[in-house]
């Protein structure tokens, strides 16, 4: 039997780190295996990709190609592999973020991601996605408090931020059946009784 492909969503800031160690402790709870991992990177050749894609100043169609690139690698050595065999995958971040960070972000066609999107991952989609919903005044705020130096991305003005948000809800409502958008103000505490009650109710009922 495949395993189970959870990611997790949202705009830096909005506090996913602890909700998927308590998603992964919940799932292995449950008795499955879980791998855990993020985008980009997942993979020796991939986190060498997202160095250079968080810190390199490159165009923005380079920018969507590597972090495809990242994603076919990390697709083919870790995660696939690890669905075939049964494992359970949660990863921060997945192609959602490239249409919010690229496509809302930046600017890059939509046409050209759906190309990128079909001809990298052709059918595979995470069987949930929690997108971590956050007004960017305030997840700039918990950065700065929290971050001495950010990256590339993590430097962009307020409004790049705004337009990532927006990506995001548009992709969440185009995909309403596999999303599950959270409100990001309120307590961890709070966000993973949510968390945890979305995953028993989709998957341990």
């Amino acid at each position: 039997m495949n395993g189970r492909f959870i990611t997790f969503e949202g705009i830096d800031g909005a506090g996913k780190s602890t909700q998927i160690a308590a998603a992964v402790a919940l799932i292995a709870a449950h008795g499955h295996t879980v791998v855990q991992t993020r985008e980009p990177g997942g993979t020796p050749l991939s986190e060498k990709l997202r160095e250079l894609a968080l810190h390199e100043p490159m165009h923005l169609e380079t920018e969507a190609l590597v972090m495809f690139a990242a994603r076919r690698e990390h697709l083919a050595a870790r995660i696939e592999p690890a669905l075939a065999a049964g494992e359970w995958v949660v990863c921060d971040r997945f192609s959602d973020a490239t249409y919010a960070y690229q496509v809302g972000g930046r600017g890059l066609g939509a046409d050209k991601f759906a190309v990128l999107e079909n001809w990298v991952h052709p059918g595979r989609q995470p069987d949930l996605t929690f997108l971590f919903d956050l007004d960017p005044a305030i997840a700039a705020a918990r950065i700065a408090a929290t971050r001495s130096e950010g990256d590339r991305f993590e430097r962009e003005q307020a409004d790049f931020f705004t337009r990532v948000r927006h990506a995001y809800l548009e992709r969440a409502a185009a995909c309403a059946t596999r999303f599950h958008v959270l409100d990001a103000t309120r307590t961890p505490q709070a966000i993973t009784a949510e968390v945890e009650n979305v995953l028993k109710a989709r998957f341990f009922q």
